[in-house]
């Protein structure tokens, strides 16, 4: 053997240790899909040794990986000569390993990101690609834990933290936006506004934290009581506004009832004391003659206060032709 040769295997010696031992996943695979090369990184993390997968075709030894997709992706970098690549954010993995860094020990699995590459023969023809998998766990868990916390930030944001329902300020701010749909098109929605009747009392006799299961309860009802279209808001304290999409007031006036209903029969429980209690609502659907969205809060309110002025316990539309 030539001192070129000998310099030449083992530049190759040095090379496949490189292959074997480097930290990302190496596979290897014919035109037929059959795997080649198995390098380390893939060994310890599927736990299978070359041994067991080399000459293995790769859907056969891997039938969760999605085979179609991957077929299409292949193909593409065989025809074409060009590399083609995949994040965790497209495919969460390619290869369903366990994430075993503590770290990144609340994840269920590694994360990869993945390059399929051509690999030309001595001819300048590609007869196999190569897959890079890249360990990305540790990037993609702080990536979602911090979109997790802005989702949290962000709906903290707009909801009340009593009740969960939308604050005041979302909810007049998506009340402003329904006032311009309106404006806009046409189309008919419905206020309700209600108040839970002689709440005073109840902070009197219970207390205040009582006071503070009545008002949780009564959010609960109307959020159970409304289409995911329609938006619920604490408007303050014991008050509550609630948005009804493409709704005339009679459509609200059974949505009302339904909300006086469920709380008449309702029976809060706190401590000792069961407390039961009523609500007044008032309605209005939007008018042309509002020339802004608080003209439509007071009409509802108008509403509210007929129904308390009739006995309380009730729900009024809002005729804007009666006399006040």
């Amino acid at each position: 053997m030539s001192q070129d040769q000998e310099i030449g295997l083992k530049d190759f010696h040095w090379m496949m240790d490189v292959l074997q031992f480097i930290d990302v996943g190496l596979v290897i695979l014919d035109k037929k899909f059959n795997i080649q090369l198995w390098n380390a990184f893939m060994q310890n993390h599927s736990a299978l040794a070359p041994s067991d997968v080399l000459g293995e075709n790769l859907f056969k030894t891997f039938p969760e990986l999605p085979e179609a997709w991957f077929r299409r992706k292949a193909n593409s970098v065989f025809s074409l000569r060009n590399s083609a690549f995949t994040t965790w954010e497209q495919r969460p993995y390619l290869f369903r390993f366990q994430s075993y860094r503590p770290i990144t020990s609340i994840a269920d699995y590694m994360y990869q990101n993945s390059t399929i590459i051509p690999l030309k023969d001595t001819n300048g023809e590609v007869q196999h690609i190569c897959i890079i998998i890249y360990d990305v766990t540790e990037a993609a868990v702080n990536r979602l834990q911090m979109q997790a916390a802005n989702a949290q930030l962000e709906r903290l944001s707009r909801t009340d933290g009593l009740t969960g329902l939308l604050n005041r300020k979302t909810w007049e701010f998506e009340l402003e936006n329904e006032f311009k749909r309106f404006s806009r098109y046409g189309q008919i929605s419905s206020l309700i506004m209600f108040d839970i009747d002689h709440f005073k009392r109840i902070n009197d006799n219970y207390g205040h934290p009582a006071g503070d299961e009545v008002i949780r309860q009564t959010a609960s009802i109307a959020q159970n009581c409304i289409r995911e279209v329609d938006r619920a808001g604490r408007y303050g304290g014991e008050e509550f506004g609630i948005i009804l999409n493409n709704t005339p007031p009679e459509g609200a006036k059974v949505v009302a009832e339904r909300i006086r209903e469920k709380i008449q029969g309702l029976t809060v429980t706190y401590e000792e004391f069961e407390i039961n209690f009523t609500v007044s609502l008032g309605i209005s659907g939007i008018e042309t003659t509002f020339s802004e969205p608080t003209h439509w809060i007071d009409a509802a309110d108008k509403g509210l206060y007929q129904a308390k002025r009739s006995g309380r316990n009730n729900s009024v539309i809002h005729d804007p032709q009666q006399p006040e």
